[in-house]
């Protein structure tokens, strides 16, 4: 069974898994927010930042295994593969989407 994802939910598996950064623009909103790793990271420049040095810190590939939609979020569950001591491990990414866009994610 192949796992469908909302599509800003999978361009962002793909932009991040590619190491490109600045396809990211084109899911979130202009004033969408990151929380990862106890960081707010707000807007398309501290986004593509955050994704940028979160890549070359971790050298990571997140691969979703289940979705589940609660209220207006998405969780998708996604081993994670990289650099990091315990790897792999399973990560939720809850997403919440605004006009066809990620307006919020918090991973953890």
């Amino acid at each position: 069974m192949t796992l469908v994802l909302p599509e800003p939910i999978e361009t962002y598996f793909i932009a991040s898994n590619q190491s490109v950064a600045h396809r990211l623009k084109e899911c979130f909103t202009q004033d969408a927010v990151v929380l990862d790793e106890g960081g707010h990271y707000q807007g398309h420049t501290a986004i593509e930042s955050w994704a940028l040095e979160t890549r070359e810190k971790y050298n990571y590939t997140a691969e979703p295994i289940t979705i589940v939609h609660e209220n207006n979020t998405a969780v998708v569950t996604a081993k994670v593969t990289g650099n990091f001591p315990g790897s792999p491990i399973s990560l939720n990414y809850h997403f919440l989407l605004a006009d066809r866009k990620i307006h919020s994610l918090e991973i953890g």
